[in-house]
């Protein structure tokens, strides 16, 4: 979608920033506004070059949005960047059924892939069909630091793509082909031989951690990798981890734990690998799709936002349950295979002192960050829906509320809205706190409002949020096309606009509570680290009956605190369900 000629753009942002700003300070920033926005100003000047930008382009602004979020970003990937999904724990205990389904993962992957190359059928959400364009490009991509912005480079584009995938396994990278010489893929027994080979030859656990190399912060693994890249066999073994089809990550028993501790440990394994005692070192940070498979039958997956988001991310891991549920039919071809083929490193003194520093830092950023997962029990999606709530805005509200109850106040939040109706369309934020989200907050702990106000005003926020969400898949969100008139300025050599160094804009885009929905057909939670340093991240996947959160914040910031938002989120959601149910009726 073009960016809208008559904007409501700017209207809606002093909208959003209402419950956010006293009134004087909000004053400032209209009187801004709107001199930004009059005829013949800055504001339309920039407006006409973004629409003569989208005329010459499929999508205006995701070019734009992954160089910004993501490209330039010179924060780890670890925590800050790569989300991690955690899925149901499987049926197996050591390290024979770990192998086992991890054939059978590796083959669900190539079948899902099979599918993609011969064009997947066609996703739609209320009857709109949706862009597919990211789902070639999970395979064989990797991203590539540099020393001002990273860029992504896909392997998988040639007619002869890459026909292998990287296993590592204590901290050893193996090349495993995939294919045997007639183009059909390995069966899962093949799999599994090959799998029981790369087990043998990689015994020795006082292997270097390369992988440990790519959790640093940008600028300082670009030098590590030009670095490791002046040796011969190092940049062999780099380039073929990143052209791989994907890297599947055979982690290393980790220390049992409590049950109701179980799920936010296993959240914490994928997403970061536990430190670097444990599997962090198996993990290659830059690769677009990494699968992990534990002993004790956890397995997740960890992957690059540049190049990958939920949408594509939640078909894959569809299609990879569902083919788990099959038995596996297929006889192997009684043919030999070529031993999977070690990658080997040179590790002169210098990249010995890049790793030390890496391990160092990674384990500073694990300690730093919180994770608590939980699954709310109490109810589902479907009770909001018996009192025609949407089932996302209803949680949305809550969340609002237990921040609130926490910090006496709202704060920026974000929830991300996918834009696949358009071609190259990727996200944008919904903003969740609203006026009618402020009074219903501030009316929900007052005793002397009354029942049926509380349960109205509730109404009246979720209504809100709901539009807001409407508005924000059909393309009609406020943040990207900001962000729009803030680059073009840029990018023609203007100074910033003034709006956009407001305190306001500093206010509304410090993005203190990040949150997003997952949906899934199974019991996976979702995670990833906070946006600030104050703030938190919020990842939920409603089922019918139990809703699963994930909850993270860093222990540096005295004021945040992880456990507390999500016990006082669970209070909250009890108490909504009071309000609108109450015992007994």
């Amino acid at each position: 979608r073009r960016p809208s000629s008559d904007p409501p753009t700017l209207g809606r942002y002093l909208r959003a920033l209402e419950p956010l700003l006293p009134q004087d300070e909000l004053d400032h920033t209209r009187k801004m506004v709107q001199k930004f926005g009059q005829g013949g100003g800055l504001g339309e000047k920039l407006q006409q070059e973004l629409e003569k930008r989208a005329r010459h382009s499929h999508n205006w602004i995701t070019d734009w949005w992954v160089r910004w979020a993501y490209l330039e970003s010179r924060l780890p990937l670890a925590v800050h960047s790569n989300p991690a999904i955690s899925l149901p724990r499987r049926d197996y205990s050591d390290w024979r059924g770990q192998l086992v389904f991890a054939s059978k993962l590796i083959a669900g992957v190539l079948d899902f892939k099979y599918r993609v190359d011969g064009r997947l059928p066609v996703e739609n959400i209320r009857g709109q069909l949706l862009c597919a364009e990211l789902f070639p490009r999970l395979f064989s991509s990797c991203r590539i630091p540099g020393p001002k912005h990273d860029y992504v480079a896909h392997y998988g584009r040639s007619r002869r793509g890459p026909t292998h995938i990287t296993v590592v396994r204590n901290y050893q990278f193996f090349q495993l082909d995939v294919y045997n010489s007639d183009g059909t893929p390995l069966t899962e027994s093949q799999i599994h031989g090959q799998l029981l080979r790369i087990r043998s030859q990689s015994w020795k656990t006082d292997k270097e951690p390369m992988g440990i190399l790519t959790s640093e912060h940008r600028h300082t693994w670009g030098q590590a990798y030009n670095r490791l890249l002046r040796d011969k066999i190092n940049k062999e073994s780099v380039r073929l981890i990143e052209k791989g089809l994907f890297t599947l990550c055979l982690d290393s028993p980790v220390m049992r734990i409590s049950d109701d501790k179980y799920s936010s440990r296993m959240a914490a394994q994928i997403l970061h690998g536990g430190g670097t005692y444990s599997n962090s070192g198996n993990r290659w940070f830059d690769k677009t799709l990494q699968f992990v498979v534990g002993e004790d039958g956890s397995w997740g997956l960890l992957y690059e936002q540049a190049t990958a988001e939920g949408p594509p991310i939640a078909t894959l891991l569809h299609h990879l349950l569902e083919f788990c549920k099959k038995p596996d039919r297929v006889r192997a071809p009684l043919v030999p295979l070529p031993m999977p083929k070690k990658l080997y490193f040179y590790i002169d003194p210098e990249i010995k002192w890049d790793i030390e520093m890496a391990k160092q830092n990674l384990d500073i950023l694990i300690n730093d960050l919180d994770i608590n997962c939980f699954n709310f029990q109490r109810f589902g999606k479907e009770f909001p829906k018996q009192h025609n709530f949407s089932p996302n805005s209803f949680i949305q509200v809550a969340l609002q509320l237990a921040y609130y109850r926490v910090h006496g106040e709202l704060c920026a939040s974000c929830e991300t809205a996918s834009l696949r109706m358009f071609r190259g369309g990727r996200t944008d934020y919904i903003r969740s706190p609203t006026n009618q989200s402020l009074k219903f907050v501030l009316a929900f702990d007052n005793p002397a409002v009354s029942k049926e106000a509380k349960v109205e005003l509730l109404r009246e926020a979720v209504e809100v949020h709901s539009e807001l969400t409407e508005q924000a898949l059909q393309g009609q969100g406020i943040d990207r096309h900001l962000l729009g008139l803030k680059l073009q300025a840029i990018e023609e050599g203007l100074s910033v606009p003034r709006i956009f160094m407001d305190t306001a804009y500093g206010l509304a885009t410090h993005w203190k509570l990040r949150t997003g929905q997952v949906p899934s057909n199974t019991d996976s939670v979702m995670c990833f680290g906070p946006l600030v340093p104050d703030g938190y991240a919020v990842c939920y996947n409603p089922q019918p009956d139990h809703v699963h959160f994930s909850v993270t914040a860093f222990n540096c910031c005295e004021e945040t605190n992880a456990e507390k938002l999500a016990l006082t989120l669970e209070t909250s959601l009890c108490h909504l369900q009071t309000l609108l149910q109450p015992p007994g009726a």
